[in-house]
């Protein structure tokens, strides 16, 4: 039943994603500057204020990570696992008993990528998904939303990232 939910619900996204991927160029097209052993990777350039606004100032509940080898991994308590994005390109995550902050940028229509994000590292509950949700910002590359809910879709189509706004104050 799983796999029939996965393929009605997420095929569609997961192709909408790769057909919005595969317009809008690689990464490889463009030259890598040269980087000293002491400088670090710089977080995304916060994009246009026109492209930035989608997401600025919403929050979100986690619903599901839904693996490609179908493996579902679903919160026992939703509000124990957000994500908000600030106008400013930062976003605050809660991941369980731990809290991350970041920075996002979408250069185009159904792109999203992260920096890297910053976080506690208590040790949480047995059955915790604090590290599982966390470690999927870093290869976020692209979203879509249908019906209310935020997908975010990993590279390499490692995952998809099911979130509900969260409504309340």
């Amino acid at each position: 039943m799983k796999l029939l939910h996965f393929r009605r619900t997420l095929c569609p996204i997961a192709l909408a994603l790769i057909a919005g991927c595969a317009t809008a160029g690689s990464d490889h097209d463009s030259p890598m500057p040269a980087q000293s052993a002491a400088q670090t990777a710089p977080a995304p350039e916060p994009a246009a204020d026109t492209e930035r606004f989608e997401f600025a100032g919403t929050a979100w509940r986690l619903v599901e990570i839904l693996s490609m080898d179908d493996s579902v991994f679903t919160p026992s308590d939703r509000s124990h696992y957000t994500l908000a994005f600030a106008a400013d390109g930062s976003a605050t995550l809660r991941a369980d008993c731990n809290r991350g902050v970041g920075t996002w940028t979408s250069q185009g229509p159904n792109q999203l990528q992260f920096g890297p994000i910053a976080s506690t590292r208590a040790m949480c509950p047995p059955g915790s998904l604090s590290d599982r949700y966390l470690a999927q910002f870093e290869w976020i590359r692209s979203y879509v939303t249908r019906d209310g809910h935020l997908f975010l879709a990993t590279m390499a189509d490692g995952a998809i990232i099911e979130f509900e706004p969260v409504t309340e104050p």
